[in-house]
């Protein structure tokens, strides 16, 4: 007898692994195997029997001509019409220029008794034609249970599919050659032996194939019988309805579904088959019958089945399929081919569309029913590219004019602002569009303010991006928690980006605008052996958004106090209003601690947020230049004691408001709250600059100039000179 015999270090289809071991005290170097063990059939009775012409040392696989490869093919979603072996072996005959042949369907299908016909025994009706325009059905009756035959198990287990039973294997089979799923009901235990097509509506609860019970939405396209649901349509059949092993009579369902809402239930409910595989991509619209009798035929012949007469074929929404006109020269203009009409023609007859020539440069094209994905000339361009093969396209390149042009000013500004900023130490950060909802809680924003107006997204990745950024904040307070986690406590970051307001009218897009922000937190430089640490502070911030404006030469700026009140995710006393003249560009500051505390920072952040927009606008087109002074200049310093709640900066205005042209430049260079300086007050030391474009200032014409500045310094604040 020849047998088949596996030697150590086979791996069994079941996932045994053999190995050398000691059999009755002896030493065994390899097995003898059954059908079973080697997967190729059920019986597991005893050593399998090969033919005396098979050689020794023989491959199994060659000996049981098993031989046949499996290929892996990747499918774009586009095309469920390769999703059955059909489709895979219509695209090589097109490409091979052969004919494809149909897996054979007898004509007249046998049936037992032609005067039984199967509305004699159900009926199906479908309540929601929107979900399912099509449900076909056959019944066979008299079945046996059992395995399928070998070549039907072996095509299944080639890809991975465990046989259940002939008749639930058929269902299979045929998807696989086909494309369009089916199922298979125990039709004795349909209720009132009907189908109904409908919503779950009331139905909250099933239990699957798989034996898991499944929480219903209420628009859950179910099948049903007379009294429950028996399977959720286009996914999974149900428990309660299940081919076994007393089953006698069968209903087989061949439908057509509403690929949205497959695609919803099974991303719902977490089901991903086979079977919504397919129709979620969309499947023939007019298979579904061929479909069908291919199973029927096979069915009864694996099952000793006796076939019922008729089919029932509810079609309440007939598919339309539209005719594509196709013109020859923009195709080719496309594809920079030049294809002929006949080479066109050819090319998309192959592949079973129906092609009809109008004129000499137009084509009328009528997609076969299997390729839902057509339905422009832009489709039909695709598949003539591809069927006459890529590598046939010539390459080309664009005829492109030499002429170029300048980036638009705003571009060219907004790429110098960030240079601008990364030259002063800072770090851009490009965040999400999206933030959270409870940003605006913990940036403490009324629920009266405007930028809680935020476009909501229908159907957000996760929480933490459900709502558009009406602030760059949120982000950047995101980043410094970020780095912060990476043990990085020193950040300095801006960012520029869009921010969106939703304006509540219909057919109103959201009001965008780009602004700018940047956040400072941890030490004002990094740690070297000739400094000291210093924490950076409300005039770090406040000096990179004076570069920053001096930069783009942007004057008649000034930072003023905000009241108290008005402070919202910004602490009072140590935030500033940013103004050009009656422009408003922003604030700076430092972060409120209860917005620090909410997000779970420790150290202080302060940050500036400017309308982008609205300070490029400022930005000088001409810039102005003066020649290098020929005369020194001489300084003079005044120390006042002002009220606590006077700005340095408008002392400094003040001056300015004189227009005295010898004065070039004032720095406030010391502010000092304590003693000696009475309680309530505060001392301010400012430094003026004198020169004269004509000649060299003398002594005693600035010492009489700068005693009566500081005159009018004195009277207008009601200041007071230090003792």
């Amino acid at each position: 007898m020849k047998a088949p015999c596996a030697l150590p270090g086979t791996l069994f289809p079941d996932g045994t692994f053999l190995e050398k071991s000691i059999v009755r005290g002896q030493a065994s170097e390899g097995m003898l195997c059954s059908d079973l063990e080697l997967g190729t059939g059920p019986d597991g009775s005893g050593v399998m029997v090969l033919k005396d012409s098979v050689p020794e040392g023989e491959k199994i696989a060659k000996a049981l001509n098993l031989s046949d490869p499996v290929l892996e093919i990747d499918l774009t979603p586009n095309r469920p019409d390769c999703l059955g072996i059909i489709g895979i072996a219509r695209e090589a005959a097109a490409i091979q220029g052969t004919t494809l042949t149909y897996p054979d369907i007898p004509p007249d299908i046998p049936i037992g008794d032609a005067d039984i016909d199967i509305n004699q025994h159900t009926s199906v009706e479908i309540q929601d034609p929107d979900l399912c325009p099509r449900y076909a059905a056959r019944l066979i009756f008299n079945v046996t249970i059992g395995p399928s035959p070998f070549r039907i198990q072996n095509k299944l287990m080639s890809i991975g599919l465990r046989p259940i039973n002939n008749i639930v294997d058929i269902t299979n089979f045929v998807m696989l050659e086909t494309g369009q799923p089916l199922h298979a009901f125990d039709f004795d235990r349909l209720s009132e032996n009907r189908i109904i097509v409908r919503k779950a509506g009331k139905d909250k609860q099933f239990t699957t194939l798989d034996n898991k019970d499944h929480e219903l939405p209420s628009d859950t396209l179910m099948i049903c019988d007379g009294s429950q649901t028996v399977a959720i349509g286009g996914v999974m059949g149900g428990l309660n309805s299940e081919i076994d092993d007393n089953t006698t009579r069968v209903l087989i369902e061949s439908a057509l579904f509403n690929p949205a809402s497959i695609r919803k239930t099974a991303k719902h409910l977490g089901l991903g088959t086979d079977a919504s595989h397919r129709f979620e991509r969309g499947v023939d619209p007019e298979g579904t019958v061929n479909a069908l009798n291919r199973a029927t035929v096979l069915m009864a012949e694996v099952s000793k089945g006796t076939i019922v007469s008729g089919v029932i074929d509810e079609h309440p929404a007939p598919s339309e399929i539209s005719t594509i006109l196709l013109d020859v020269k923009k195709i080719n203009r496309l594809l920079g081919t030049g294809f002929s009409q006949t080479e066109m023609k050819n090319h998309l007859e192959s592949i079973d569309f129906s092609v009809k020539a109008v004129n000499d440069h137009m084509l009328e094209v009528v997609p076969p029913s299997f390729r839902v994905d057509v339905s422009r000339p832009e489709d039909l361009a695709e598949e003539i590219a591809r069927l006459s093969g890529y590598d046939h396209i010539p390459v080309t390149f664009p005829a492109v004019s030499a002429d170029t042009r300048e980036p638009a000013r705003y571009l060219i500004l907004r790429r110098k602002v960030k240079n601008i900023l990364t030259g002063l130490g800072f770090s851009e950060a490009i965040n999400y569009s999206f933030i959270n909802k409870t940003a605006f809680d913990r940036l403490r924003f009324e629920q009266a303010d405007s930028r809680r107006s935020a476009v909501e997204l229908m159907n957000p990745l996760t929480e933490e991006q459900a709502v558009m950024r009406t602030t760059l904040v949120p982000g950047l307070i995101d980043t410094v928690i970020r780095n912060n986690t990476r043990q990085i406590k020193d950040v300095k970051v801006f960012e520029t980006g869009k921010v969106f307001f939703d304006l509540k009218i219909d057919n109103r897009q959201p009001l965008e605008l780009e602004m700018l922000a940047g956040i400072w937190t941890g030490k004002r430089s990094a740690i070297s052996w000739h400094d000291t640490e210093t924490e950076s502070d409300f005039y770090d911030i406040k000096g990179a958004v004076e570069a920053l404006f001096r930069s783009l030469q942007i004057t008649g700026i000034t930072f003023s106090s905000i009241p108290d009140e008005s402070c919202i995710y910004t602490k009072p006393g140590f935030t500033a209003q940013i103004d050009a003249g009656e422009e408003s560009l922003g604030i700076l500051g430092r972060i409120h601690p209860d917005v620090q505390n909410s997000y779970g920072l420790k150290q202080k952040l302060f940050l500036f947020e400017l309308n982008l927009e609205t300070m490029l606008k400022l930005v000088p087109d001409i810039k102005a230049t003066r020649s290098t002074p020929k005369f020194p200049a001489t300084t003079r310093d005044i120390t006042i004691i002002i009220d606590v709640n006077i700005e340095a900066g408008k002392l400094i205005a003040n001056i300015d408001a004189n227009n005295e042209k010898l004065v070039e430049d004032i720095l406030l260079f010391d502010i000092y709250e304590g003693k000696p300086v009475p309680e309530g007050k505060k001392s301010v030391s400012l430094r003026i600059t004198y020169r004269s474009a004509d000649k060299t200032l003398e002594d005693d014409f600035i010492n009489t100039l700068h005693k009566n500045i500081s005159g009018k310094l004195i009277k207008t604040f009601g200041a007071a000179v230090p003792a």
